[in-house]
């Protein structure tokens, strides 16, 4: 009924010298309508960071919609798109990613991909940070869990609700930073310690360990 909405700062004042002539109903619909715009434009200029919850869903492919968390290297892990950086996009601009990639696998290009924030903890102080681990990938509930006590890896998958129905059991990473900002991975292979083997994998974690749960692959 109005038109595109204006932005700038010259069409804003247009703008406003336009509102007396706008009476009732049609003043209410008009600030209505400016009201989703701001709340919009700020939703979009929005930055993700570590720690950030999202929740992602794919009109075309339920079973992939899932809530993943911005691991502390700023990237998260989704199902047939691998690991992200996410850290410094906006949300709209990580659909934009997950988009691309995922358009190889549907017959239908347009994908409807939709990035929403459940939770953006605010800055604390470095002296009330609590020693975390991260969980990410195919972990039925992934997050960043606090660390009180010695913990060992598959300790952290039970915490974590165990693994997804996707998950590739002989694929398990731990990647920890070291003082110098070197990475190491340390490999696990779930299937050998249900049978038994592989116990030496178990590995107790420390603050800051990110672990790691891939999507299997075709066949695996």
């Amino acid at each position: 009924m109005f038109g595109k909405i204006p932005r700038t700062s010259a069409q804003m004042s247009l703008f406003a010298g336009f509102l007396p002539a706008v009476r009732g109903t049609d003043m209410r619909i008009l600030l209505a309508l400016l009201c989703v715009v701001f709340l919009t434009t700020g939703a979009e200029a929005q930055a993700l960071k570590s720690g950030d919850s999202l929740s992602i869903t794919v009109l075309q492919d339920p079973k992939l919609d899932r809530t993943v968390v911005v691991d502390p290297a700023g990237e998260i892990a989704f199902p047939l798109a691998g690991h992200i950086r996410a850290r410094g996009l906006t949300p709209l601009g990580l659909e934009n990613i997950l988009k691309n990639k995922l358009k190889n696998n549907y017959k239908d290009e347009n994908l409807d991909v939709t990035v929403a924030v459940l939770n953006s903890p605010k800055e604390i102080p470095e002296d009330d940070l609590k020693p975390k681990i991260f969980i990410t990938g195919e972990i039925i509930k992934p997050g960043s869990y606090v660390v009180r006590q010695k913990t060992t890896l598959m300790q952290a998958i039970a915490l974590a609700g165990g693994i997804g129905p996707f998950a590739a059991k002989n694929r398990i990473q731990v990647r920890r930073k070291g003082p110098g900002g070197d990475e190491t991975i340390f490999m696990f292979n779930y299937r050998a310690y249900e049978a038994g083997d592989d116990l030496e994998g178990n590995i107790t974690l420390r603050a800051g360990d990110v672990i790691m749960v891939p999507e299997r692959r075709l066949f695996e």
